[in-house]
């Protein structure tokens, strides 16, 4: 399995569905993952991107504490997969004594932690191909940025509707 290296470009509200969105993007390429994913979810990579540090640990900070209190690693986390439109992904985990482990894992928890661990986020090569989605870069990062209906915002928009998660499927 060849896999591609890949950076968030953000986290936003898809509307009117109101869904959480999260995009990344292959760092030597063009080929970007918008990957639908849960408020909470959402919120954490938002919260891991700006370097918010929330006054009790979430989910994701008590998963980092963990692998941390173990002396273990987390090397990188893997998208590996879509199956039946649901994207899959895992954790690789480097313990004390210099073994791998592997920890099926959703993309944006995968994501959130990557972020809170300076860790390699990855793609499979192959799902990039079959999914991978070419947005012109300055559509992708403007949208990300805009803090309101822009114009950048508006493109943006228009390529999400011409898409969906059962787009993703085959």
């Amino acid at each position: 399995m060849s896999m591609v290296a890949m950076q968030v470009v953000g986290v936003r509200i898809e509307m009117p569905s109101n869904q959480p969105i999260v995009l990344l993007k292959e760092i030597d390429g063009v080929r970007f993952l918008p990957i639908w994913v849960g408020a909470v979810e959402a919120t954490a990579i938002a919260f891991a991107q700006q370097g918010v540090i929330p006054p009790r640990p979430l989910t994701h900070d008590l998963m980092q504490d963990i692998v941390e209190s173990l002396d273990a690693t987390l090397t990188a986390v893997q998208v590996t997969a879509m199956e039946e439109g649901i994207f899959m992904a895992s954790l690789l985990i480097r313990d004390p004594n210099g073994n791998a482990v592997s920890v099926s894992a959703r993309p944006s928890d995968a994501i959130a932690l990557a972020l809170r661990t300076h860790s390699n986020i990855l793609a499979d090569s192959d799902l990039l191909d079959s999914v991978g989605i070419e947005i012109p870069e300055d559509v992708a990062q403007d949208a990300m940025n805009a803090s309101g209906d822009t114009s950048e915002m508006e493109r943006f928009r228009e390529f999400l509707d011409q898409i969906n998660p059962e787009d993703f499927a085959g």
